[in-house]
C-alpha cells in the first residue's frame, strides 16, 4: 500500500493548490523510534547549546516571516498581518526559553532530616503533540520551545489541513541546528493517533483542540499511563460592569471576538453585560464588529477571512440558525456570502437564551452573543454557568472589583481585567473543566515534561 496523499484546500477560494505525500503508520512509528534514539543524546546537552540552536531558530523565523505568513493564508486563510504577528510570537517564546529553561528547571531545595534534599527536573524522553489548524506555528512552537529546552525530543501530529505549516516548522528547527531526526512532522491522519500515543518510545503527549479530541486522546493515554496536557475548547465570558469604560471594552471585545477570524478558542463568545449599561454596550459593540473587513486574506486591509473549511463554516451557520431558532435576535450578520470560499461575516446575537447553542456551546467564528443580566451576582452565576473554563474577562473602573472577581469569583485558568484574554510566554496558560487540564509556557509549562524528582542525601 502505497503513501497517503494529501490535498490542501485554500479556503479563501475553494481550490486544491498543493499534494502532499503522507506518512504510513511504519513511517511514522519509524520517525518516533528515531527521535527517542536522537533524544538520549540531546539529553546529554547543555542549556547552553540548546539555547544556541532556539535563538536560531528565532532568527530565521524572523527572517522568513513573509513566507510563513503567506503559508499560513493558503493553508487556513489566515490574514497576512496575523500571520507575521504569529511568526513573532513563535520567535518570542524560543527566545524566552532559551533565556529562561535553566533558570525554571534548577534543582530547589527542600528542607528536610537529610543533610540534603532537593528537587531536579529530568527530560522524560518524547512528546506527541496533536496540534490545530486555528494558530499552525504558535501552537506548536508553544509546546517545542519548552519541551526542546528540558531536554526532551517531539513529534507533530498536526491538522491534516496545514501540512505545510508543519513541514516549515520541521525545517527552520532543522536548518537552526536541531538534530535531524529529534523533532519530525508526522503526516497521519486522526486515526494513527491512539496507535502513536501506545509505542512505547512516546513519554507524554500534548493537545490543543475540541473537547471531545481531549476526551479521546486523555482515554488512550490513560490506557497506557502517560502523562497528558490537554487545552481544550472554550466559551469564553466577558463581563460587562455598570462602571465600565464602554468604548474600550466594546473596542477589546470586538478584537477578541474576530481575532483569528473567530477562530480561537480564547476569543470573547459570550458577553455578559449588567442591564443599567446593555443597550449603550451593545450599539458600541455593533459599531466596532461592524467596521472590520470581511475580504480576502492576501490582502493587507483585511481584518476577517474566511473560516478553514467550508464544514466549519456551514456548522457555525447551523450553530446561529438553531440560536435564532431558540430566541436570539441577529444585530449583525448571520448570512453565508455568496461566492466561493469558506467566508462568514461578523454577527452579533442579543438576547440570547439559556438554551441556546450560543450560550451552551463554543461558536467557533465570528460570532458574538451578548446575555442581559441583572447585575454583578448575576454576572457571576453567567459567566460561570458553562462546561468550559479557559478564559474570562472583567470590565470595570474599579480595579479592586476586577481584580476580586477575576482571582475568586471566575471558573477560568487565565482571568484577565480591563484586556483581552491572550497568551503570552512569561505567563502559564490553561484551563478547568471542559477546556482541559494542565498548564503550558512560563515556569509551570516547561515543568509540566520532566520529572520532578526528590533527591535525599543522607
Amino acid at each position: 500500500m502505497g503513501e497517503p496523499q494529501i490535498d490542501v484546500i485554500n479556503p479563501a477560494t475553494g481550490e486544491v493548490v498543493n499534494t502532499y505525500a503522507g506518512h504510513t503508520a511504519a513511517q511514522a512509528a519509524a520517525a518516533v523510534e528515531a527521535a527517542a534514539e536522537a533524544q538520549r543524546a540531546w539529553r546529554e546537552t547543555t542549556f547552553t547549546a540548546r539555547a544556541e540552536v532556539l535563538t536560531r531558530a528565532a532568527a530565521l523565523l524572523r527572517d522568513r516571516k513573509g513566507r510563513y505568513a503567506r503559508l499560513m493564508t493558503t493553508e487556513m486563510g489566515k490574514p497576512l498581518a496575523a500571520g507575521r504577528s504569529e511568526v513573532e510570537k513563535c520567535a518570542w517564546v524560543c527566545e524566552h526559553y532559551a533565556a529562561h529553561a535553566e533558570a525554571y528547571l534548577a534543582p530547589r531545595a527542600i528542607e528536610s532530616d537529610a543533610s540534603e534534599s532537593y528537587v531536579a527536573c529530568a527530560p522524560l524522553g518524547v512528546v506527541l503533540a496533536v496540534m490545530p489548524w486555528n494558530f499552525p506555528f504558535w501552537q506548536v512552537f508553544r509546546f517545542l520551545a519548552p519541551a526542546l529546552m528540558a531536554g526532551n525530543g517531539a513529534v507533530l501530529k498536526h491538522a491534516s489541513n496545514v501540512p505545510g505549516c508543519a513541514l516549515a516548522i520541521e525545517e527552520v528547527v532543522r536548518d537552526a541546528g536541531l538534530p535531524a531526526e529529534l523533532f519530525r512532522a508526522l503526516l497521519v491522519g486522526s486515526d494513527e493517533v491512539e496507535a502513536l500515543i501506545a509505542h512505547p518510545s512516546i513519554a507524554a503527549v500534548t493537545l490543543t483542540g475540541s473537547t471531545p479530541a481531549g476526551r479521546a486522546v486523555a482515554a488512550a493515554a490513560g490506557a497506557a499511563l502517560k502523562k497528558t496536557v490537554l487545552e481544550l475548547g472554550g466559551s469564553d465570558p466577558y463581563v460587562i460592569l455598570e462602571d465600565a469604560d464602554l468604548d474600550e471594552a466594546a473596542e477589546i471585545g470586538a478584537t477578541s471576538r474576530l481575532l483569528n477570524s473567530g477562530q480561537s478558542c480564547i476569543a470573547a463568545k459570550r458577553f455578559v453585560v449588567v442591564d443599567a449599561v446593555h443597550d449603550a454596550f451593545v450599539e458600541r459593540l455593533r459599531a466596532a464588529m461592524a467596521k472590520r473587513v470581511m475580504g480576502d486574506p492576501l490582502d493587507e486591509a483585511t481584518d476577517v477571512g474566511p473560516q478553514a473549511r467550508v464544514d466549519l463554516r456551514d456548522a457555525l451557520h447551523a450553530q446561529v440558525e438553531a440560536s435564532v431558532a431558540a430566541g436570539a435576535r441577529v444585530l449583525l450578520g448571520g448570512e453565508v456570502p455568496d461566492g466561493p470560499g469558506a467566508f462568514y461575516p461578523p454577527t452579533l446575537l442579543v438576547d440570547v437564551p439559556a438554551d441556546a447553542p450560543a450560550y451552551r456551546e463554543e461558536l467557533f467564528g465570528p460570532v458574538a452573543a451578548v446575555i442581559r443580566v441583572d447585575d454583578e451576582a448575576d454576572a457571576i452565576r453567567v459567566a460561570n454557568d458553562s462546561d468550559f473554563g479557559l478564559g474570562a474577562a472583567v470590565f470595570t473602573r474599579d480595579l479592586a472589583r476586577g481584580r476580586r472577581l477575576a482571582e475568586r469569583d471566575l471558573d477560568a485558568g487565565c482571568c484577565f481585567v480591563n484586556a483581552l484574554v491572550k497568551s503570552d510566554p512569561r505567563l502559564p496558560f490553561g484551563g478547568i473543566k471542559q477546556s482541559g487540564y494542565g498548564r503550558e509556557l512560563a515556569g509551570l509549562g516547561i515543568r509540566e515534561f520532566v520529572n520532578q524528582k526528590t533527591v535525599y542525601v543522607a
